[in-house]
């Protein structure tokens, strides 16, 4: 059953490393969510309170928007940011989302892991021996953008661009930087670069394999996690090297090449953020995985009268 009757609309609460979600079960693919009652959802005053939902829909009842992918996962992340915009991926849902099909019974934890339809394309999650999941994010890219900068308020730093697919904005700062004001969204120039937002991570290299972050994320505001910016932010990192200034650092190598030298073994990156600590593994092969906890923290029903209101 979907939950969504006349009784009320069924959903659940989780959290990866306390980027948190509002899970909505809806397998048949019956429920209209509309960018309104997203809002309102996802609203940490007049409702349950999140950083973005995941409807939980098997692939075959999603629509065309995934219908190319119904031989490959069979169930689709339709994620979407506390504004009601849609999101290509989230690393930190992923995990909460195949945790949650795995207590609802609907799918089995093991083996080769579990593919997931998102508007990314498809993911595979894993469970670990200690219980926490790995998102096999795949290849990803460090795009170019020359003069690529990040302004808050007076003060100003060159970034770096990276896609997981989701697109980041990376600033390497030193440790007196990382209290920057993220209560609005940081300005990104050239402001022409990314039309559909960006988020930006704030990032302070701890260590050789070790970064603590902050991040904005578009859609929502500052979050206490981001699973594809932990990944930005470690990929960005590594390529900056222990000694180089940050603001040394442009971009530029794309995912996947094979003549990289940073590839040849795989590496592992410790990314502290406010609610925890994610682990990102960059493969030889060009691939990038994210390692952390989820946790369902409960379930309820919305009231039938407050979700009509809202739709």
């Amino acid at each position: 059953m979907s939950g969504h009757g006349p009784e009320g609309l069924a959903f659940s609460k989780g959290h990866g490393t306390e980027n948190d979600f509002v899970l909505l079960p809806d397998p048949d693919g019956a429920l209209d969510l509309s960018p309104a009652l997203v809002r309102a959802i996802c609203d940490r005053r007049a409702g349950i309170g999140a950083d973005g939902v995941l409807r939980v829909v098997r692939v075959a009842a999603a629509g065309p928007e995934v219908a190319g992918m119904a031989g490959q996962a069979e169930w689709f992340m339709d994620y979407r940011n506390a504004d009601g915009s849609l999101a290509q991926m989230c690393g930190n849902g992923a995990r909460v989302f195949a945790h949650y099909l795995a207590e609802r019974g609907w799918v089995q934890p093991g083996g080769a892991g579990l593919p997931l339809a998102t508007r990314g394309g498809v993911r595979r999650v894993r469970w670990e021996p200690d219980d926490q999941l790995t998102v096999d994010l795949g290849a990803f890219e460090l795009p170019e953008v020359p003069g690529l900068r990040v302004r808050v308020g007076e003060r100003s730093w060159a970034a770096s661009a990276a896609l997981l697919p989701n697109p980041h904005a990376v600033v390497l700062v030193p440790e007196s930087d990382l209290d920057v004001d993220l209560s609005v969204a940081p300005l990104v120039t050239p402001t022409e670069t990314y039309p559909d937002g960006v988020n930006v991570e704030f990032v302070v290299r701890t260590g050789p394999s070790a970064v603590r972050m902050r991040v904005h994320e578009r859609g929502v505001g500052e979050t206490r996690s981001c699973g594809t910016g932990a990944c930005a932010a470690a990929l960005v990192a590594r390529r900056a090297g222990p000694t180089d200034p940050p603001e040394d650092r442009t971009g530029g190598r794309a995912g996947g090449r094979a003549d990289d030298p940073l590839r040849s073994q795989p590496a592992t990156t410790t990314v502290d953020v406010p609610g925890g600590r994610l682990h990102v593994t960059e493969t030889i092969d060009g691939r990038v995985e994210l390692t952390g906890p989820a946790e369902i923290v409960g379930s309820g029903v919305l009231s039938p009268a407050w979700t009509r209101r809202h739709r």
